[in-house]
C-alpha cells in the first residue's frame, strides 16, 4: 500500500497542488472525542489515485489550502459515513466538504442495504477484507505507528474503488442526482439536528407548552455553556436533570435540591437554572412553543401501517433500500397532514423523494 505521511506546510502545499485537477477525492478523518464537546481532530486522509497521503494535523499550521479544496466546488469529495466528519471540519477548518458523496447513502439508492458500514461495503463491492486491529486507536498519540498509518490509509485508498462501483450503478439508472442531494443533505441535516435541541430529550412530546419553554431555555443555556467550556453537554446538566427541572419549574433552590441535583451543580448552576425557569414563566401564552401532537387514534394508526407497507413496496420496486426513502416519522407527517393537521415539510421531503415516494404515498393515503 503507497501512503506518505504530511506533517508540514510545505509538503502539505506540494500534495494539494497535485490534486488541484482532481475531480474527485476521497477522504477521511480520524479524531478524538472523549471530555470535549468539539471532536480533537488527529488526522486526515486523502486520495485521488493509488497514494494516500495522511496530514497530521498537529503539525499543520496554515490551513488555507485545505480549506479551498474541500470548498472546491469542481471536485468532488467523497466520503463515507459522513456526518461526524462533518462536525471535524466545521470546527477544525470552519467550512464543509462541498460538494460531496456519502457512499452509504449512495449505496442504499443503488440497491444495496441500508446503513453498510464502511468495511462491510467494501468487501461486498470489492471483496476486499479490510484490517479492524486500529479501530479504537489513540489518534492522538505521536509519533504515529506504522500499524496507524496503514489502516487510516485503507479508509480511503479502498474508498473510490467502491465509489466508483456505486457511481456506474447511479449512472446507469440516472440517480446522480439524488446521489449528490442525498450528500448536500447530510449537512443540512446537522444543521437541523442543533435546531430544537429540547425536541430531542426524551420524554420532552409529555410535556405542556409552558414546562416546553423551560426545557428549550435549559438545552439551548446547556448548549452555549459546553461550547464555550469545550465539555460534553452532559457534563454540564444532563437530559434527565433537564427533564426533571422543566417538569418541576422549581422557584427555590430548595425546589432543585429536591430534584435531587449533583451538589456541584446546584452550587455552581443553581442560580441560573432558576433564572431561566423564571425567564420562561414569563414568557406570554402565544409566544410559547407548540407541545407534541397527540397521539394518532386508531384508525389512523391503521393508515400508518398501510402507507409503511406500500412505502416499502415502492421502495422495492425502485431498487432502493426502504430505510433510505422515507422515516416512520416523515409517514405519520403525512398521515396527518392527509387528515387536516397542518405540518411543516421536512427539507428531505424535497428533490427525488417528491415524485418517487410522496406522490403515490398521498395517493395512497386518499384511498385509504
Amino acid at each position: 500500500m503507497n501512503w506518505q505521511l504530511i506533517d508540514n506546510d510545505a509538503e502539505l502545499a506540494q500534495v494539494l497542488a497535485e490534486l488541484e485537477p482532481a475531480a474527485e477525492v476521497a477522504v477521511d478523518t480520524e479524531f478524538m472525542r472523549r471530555n470535549t464537546y468539539y471532536p480533537q481532530v488527529a488526522l486526515l486522509q486523502l486520495c485521488a489515485g493509488e497514494r494516500a497521503w495522511l496530514v497530521d494535523p498537529l503539525a499543520i499550521e496554515d490551513l488555507d489550502g485545505l480549506r479551498q479544496l474541500m470548498s472546491d466546488a469542481s471536485t468532488l469529495k467523497i466520503l463515507h459515513s459522513c456526518s461526524e466528519d462533518l462536525e471535524v471540519f466545521r470546527h477544525w477548518l470552519g467550512v464543509l466538504p462541498t460538494p460531496l458523496v456519502d457512499t452509504q447513502r449512495a449505496a442504499a439508492l443503488v440497491g444495496e442495504p441500508f446503513g453498510l458500514g464502511y468495511r462491510a461495503l467494501v468487501e461486498r463491492l470489492c471483496g476486499v477484507e479490510l484490517d479492524k486491529g486500529e479501530t479504537r486507536s489513540d489518534w492522538l498519540r505521536r509519533p504515529l505507528s506504522e500499524a496507524q498509518c496503514h489502516y487510516a490509509a485503507l479508509d480511503v485508498t479502498e474508498l473510490l474503488p467502491a465509489w466508483r462501483q456505486l457511481r456506474e450503478r447511479a449512472e446507469a439508472r440516472g440517480r446522480m442526482d439524488w446521489v449528490l442531494e442525498e450528500g448536500a443533505a447530510v449537512a443540512l441535516a446537522m444543521a437541523e439536528r442543533e435546531r430544537e435541541l429540547h425536541r430531542r430529550v426524551k420524554g420532552s412530546g409529555r410535556l405542556n407548552a409552558r414546562q416546553l419553554e423551560v426545557l428549550r431555555r435549559l438545552c439551548e443555556w446547556r448548549e452555549d455553556r459546553a461550547r464555550e467550556t469545550d465539555k460534553p453537554r452532559g457534563w454540564i446538566v444532563d437530559d434527565k436533570l433537564c427533564l426533571a427541572i422543566a417538569r418541576a419549574m422549581p422557584q427555590r433552590r430548595e425546589d432543585l435540591q429536591a430534584l435531587e441535583l449533583p451538589p456541584a451543580v446546584l452550587r455552581r448552576q443553581g442560580d441560573q437554572l432558576l433564572s431561566l425557569v423564571e425567564e420562561a414563566r414569563a414568557v406570554p401564552a402565544h409566544e410559547l412553543p407548540a407541545p407534541a401532537s397527540a397521539p394518532l387514534a386508531a384508525e389512523d394508526r391503521d393508515r400508518l401501517k398501510q402507507l409503511r407497507d406500500a412505502a416499502k413496496q415502492i421502495s422495492e420496486a425502485q431498487g432502493i433500500a426502504p430505510e433510505a426513502g422515507l422515516a416512520s416519522a416523515d409517514l405519520e407527517l403525512l398521515v396527518r397532514e392527509a387528515r387536516g393537521e397542518a405540518i411543516d415539510p421536512p427539507s428531505r421531503w424535497d428533490g427525488w423523494r417528491r415524485d418517487v415516494l410522496l406522490r403515490p404515498l398521498r395517493a395512497e393515503l386518499q384511498r385509504c
